[in-house]
């Protein structure tokens, strides 16, 4: 007990410092980010080796919930997977500044369970995001979309195709005749002060088909974030979200500092970034989530956004068809 005692006061101190050191820039984040210096990046994928008569059923997709904030999503040819966990019940991440948290509840599939991947997108790097398991045995060789300071990290254990992007940032997708382009969106992991000790996070919006003005399917993966100014960019630049992916859970480092949505925040993104539908992950799977999915709950009863909200448990799975536009 003595030591959490002197763990928590040395991270309360170093939020002070670090508040101190950026009050002076929090204003300049909060400005919209030209379009104009948007990075991109190219990624030519083998086309599938499928008989002609699979392409109807590329007008379907789905997401599959697997667990933490984990999913699989199947769409047009591509299969992805995102914030690759697959920890078992009672095993422990390590979240930096000696601090590691519990699984409390086990991944639908295994790792070695997964079809084959065309891409991984990883939000920030966190184990309860990218866990040991998977820094050892996912296939270097997989291509991975995170931010570039994650992007840097992965390449130190040994990934070979790690695509990182700042903010606004693109990476254009190629499988066949197949297009998906993947943008980083702005999120923060924490206020200002606890932002500078947690790592770069982004959410992400995928874009799929060619037309990049009007995608025949649009999904928004909110990452670890906070609810700040920034996000209220998002639909200005990417209007007609179909599909919004919630990372909740209301995380709280010691029991004190919050930096992940709570429902009230996920109610809040939902109200900014207007999405068609939305599915909450992210919410139940370790002790550092202090707030649960009935919070969240209740506050998209309390908001008459009920219809637009499915719920997963894991291992199951939202199929949709794309609206027309």
């Amino acid at each position: 007990m003595p030591h959490h005692r002197l763990l928590r006061g040395a991270v309360m101190s170093a939020v002070l410092v670090c508040s101190i050191s950026l009050c002076a820039s929090a204003h300049a984040q909060q400005a919209p980010a030209p379009a104009a210096t948007a990075d991109t990046m190219m990624l030519k994928l083998p086309a599938a080796n499928t008989a002609p008569a699979a392409a109807p059923a590329a007008a379907e997709g789905s997401v599959q919930f697997i667990g933490t904030a984990t999913v699989l999503i199947r769409y047009q040819g591509f299969t992805i997977l995102t914030d690759p966990n697959f920890l078992h019940k009672g095993d422990h991440v390590h979240l930096g500044y000696g601090l590691t948290s519990e699984r409390l509840t086990n991944p639908a599939i295994d790792l070695d369970q997964l079809p084959p991947i065309d891409l991984v997108v990883l939000s920030h790097m966190h184990e309860d995001h990218f866990d040991k398991l998977v820094q050892e045995k996912l296939a270097k060789d997989t291509p991975i979309v995170t931010t570039k300071e994650a992007s840097e990290a992965l390449k130190k254990l040994g990934f070979t195709r790690t695509y990182g992007l700042s903010k606004w940032g693109r990476l254009e997708v190629e499988k066949g005749d197949a297009r998906l382009r993947i943008t980083a969106a702005p999120g923060r992991h924490g206020k200002v002060g606890m932002q500078a000790l947690l790592p770069t996070v982004m959410g992400s919006v995928l874009d799929f088909g060619p037309d990049t003005g009007t995608p025949s399917y649009r999904m928004y993966i909110s990452g670890d974030t906070l609810v700040y100014d920034d996000l209220k960019n998002i639909p200005q630049r990417f209007p007609g979200i179909d599909l919004a992916l919630l990372h909740l859970g209301g995380t709280r480092i010691l029991g004190v500092f919050k930096v992940t949505m709570d429902g009230k925040d996920g109610v809040r993104l939902m109200q900014i970034v207007q999405p068609r539908h939305a599915i909450p992950i992210h919410y139940n799977d370790y002790d550092v989530f202090k707030s649960p999915l009935a919070d969240f709950a209740r506050e998209v009863k309390a908001a008459g956004l009920e219809q637009k909200v499915t719920y997963l448990a894991h291992g199951q799975t939202y199929t949709f068809t794309p609206a027309k536009r």
